[in-house]
Order: C-alpha cells, then structure tokens, then sequence
C-alpha cells in the first residue's frame, strides 16, 4: 500500500500546495472585494490590519497557487497566520475550538510545512528550476 501510494505523493503536494493557496486567496477576495458577501468582512477597510491581511492572502495565495516562490510565500503566509491567530484568536480564549481559532493554525502548519517541502513538481517553481 505504502509503494501505491508514494507514487502520488509529489502530485499530491502541488495539489495541496494549490488548494491551500486557493483557500487563503478566497479570504484576500472576500476582505478586499466584498465576494461573496461575508457579515465579519463587510467593514474590512485597505488601510487596515484587516485590509493589510486581506492584501497578503489575495497576492501570496495567488502566488502559492501558481507555486511561484514557493517556499519564502509560504513561509510568510505562515507567520501572518501565527500573528492572526495570537492577534485575533487567542485573546478570545486558550482553546481553537472556543476561539475560533482552529483555521488560523490549520493555514499556519500547512504553510509552515509548504515551505520545506516546496510547490511539488506541478508548479512555476518546478518549470522554471527544468529550464536551468
């Protein structure tokens, strides 16, 4: 099973790669642009910690989508999510699940791990090292 499925793993990662950076790219849309309409995002304004937020996610999920300097977005993506977390969440309470806080870690370890591991081989990082 093991062989079967480590076979997968390098598509695998790009499709996690793409998929997180889809996921931290709809909250950039969803801060900036108002879309879809989200009641907590609704008075987001650019100038602000939220709007620097939203700024972040909407260029480096776009980056992280197109596996374009992998490893260095990610690792900023990362500590943004750290910060989110401490900044937003923690003081609410010690617990993710009372928080709310649970995304905000979820994006922070995946992004920690995307960048050690890289975009995979589906990605403008993988096309660009194959032309050197």
């Amino acid at each position: 099973m093991d062989v079967l499925f480590a076979k997968w793993q390098p598509v695998a990662l790009s499709l996690f790669r793409f998929i997180t950076g889809l996921l931290l790219f709809q909250f950039g849309v969803a801060k900036l642009f108002k879309f879809p309409p989200v009641p907590m995002f609704a008075k987001v304004e650019l100038f602000s910690l939220f709007g620097a937020a939203g700024t972040i996610e909407l260029v480096l999920g776009g980056l992280l989508m197109l596996g374009l300097l992998t490893r260095i977005v990610a690792f900023i993506l990362s500590g943004e999510m750290a910060f989110a977390y401490f900044i937003e969440h923690f003081p609410r309470g010690f617990f993710p699940l009372i928080n709310n806080g649970t995304l905000a870690i979820l994006f922070c370890f995946a992004c920690l791990y995307l960048s050690t591991a890289g975009g995979g081989p589906i990605s403008l990082d993988a096309m660009i090292r194959n032309k050197e």
